[in-house]
């Protein structure tokens, strides 16, 4: 007989896959032992730059039931962005996963549905929903579920589907079923070191946030240092290039979440036209991306940046 936790576990999984998660997988509450003196040796070597707010709430980042009380069961999710196409080859490039609306809220939508029916079909299950907005070590907790292996590039690599997804989870007062982490597969590769052209990636599986071409297009607010200038390969909001020649993203498939899918000019404009872009062009294309998060005035910023190579 199935008994109650193997019933909710089941229950949870199969709501997840019907909203369009690509997986789902569940480990207990609890301090992440391994990661503390990670986290700690990456923020003593100001890996984290600008981005101080690594820097802060240190406990919960590395144990959730201090973020939310009572909880007992970490529920991570993956949902694919990878798109069907791509931009046009005389372009500035935007990383994939803000071609469409901001992830953030079509995420928090998904988790919201999650939770309310887990409180239908369950009870009265306390929780709350995160998508990289709270200090949530979302990596590692997907690893320990067994959603993937972190690769040498720091990001969550799967066998079946690569790396271009998003990472959410559900932290909840219910003991479930837990699941197993599963084995590392990058093996000797190196292909995500030997492509970085900012040497961001400085050893395997340690990642310089400060030199990181996502970092400066998108969280550093001053001026890109110049000597930097001719090393970003035309990225004007964020950078693929590690996840790009990933071997385990050739099995990357396109998403089927029509509100990833990008606004129609974005795919096509070129480089004159980004180069000519106007306030008004720039919310119309990103009325609803992630890319405003930069705001006009720091795509114009990086663009100038990549012109002047």
């Amino acid at each position: 007989m199935i008994n109650n936790k193997t019933r909710y576990t089941e229950l949870i999984k199969s709501e997840a896959k019907r909203l369009g998660f690509l997986s789902c997988g569940i480990s207990q509450a609890g301090f992440l032992e391994v990661e503390a003196p990670r986290l700690e040796r990456w923020l003593k070597d100001n890996n984290n730059g600008e981005m101080r707010y690594m820097e802060n709430h240190f406990d919960k980042r590395l144990d959730p039931t201090l973020l939310v009380e009572g909880s007992k069961s970490m529920v991570s999710l993956l949902l694919n962005y990878y798109p069907e196409d791509t931009q046009t080859e005389d372009s500035y490039k935007i990383s994939k996963y803000a071609y469409g609306n901001d992830y953030h809220h079509v995420i928090k939508h998904k988790l919201k549905s999650l939770l309310y029916f887990i409180q239908d079909e369950i009870g009265e299950v306390g929780g709350r929903a995160f998508v990289d907005s709270a200090p949530v070590l979302d990596k590692a907790w997907a690893a320990k579920s067994g959603l993937g292996w972190i690769g040498k590039h720091s990001n969550l690599l799967t066998q079946k589907v690569g790396s271009f997804y998003f990472i959410a989870e559900l932290i909840i007062d219910l003991e479930l079923d837990y699941d197993t982490p599963v084995t590392d597969h990058c093996g000797t590769c190196t292909a995500c070191l030997d492509a970085c052209p900012t040497e961001a990636i400085t050893a395997p599986y340690v990642v310089d946030g400060s030199k990181c071409i996502s970092y400066f297009t998108i969280e550093l607010k001053e001026n890109i240092p110049s000597e930097f200038k001719g090393q970003f390969e035309d990225w004007m909001f964020g950078c693929d290039i590690c996840q790009d020649v990933c071997p385990w993203n050739r099995f990357s498939k396109p998403h089927n979440e029509p509100l990833f899918n990008p606004h129609p000019e974005l795919l096509e404009m070129t480089k004159k036209d980004w180069e000519e872009i106007t306030e008004d062009t720039f919310s119309k294309v990103f009325q609803k991306s992630a890319v405003k998060r930069t705001k006009f005035s720091g795509l114009e910023r990086n663009i100038r940046f990549l012109k002047e190579d």
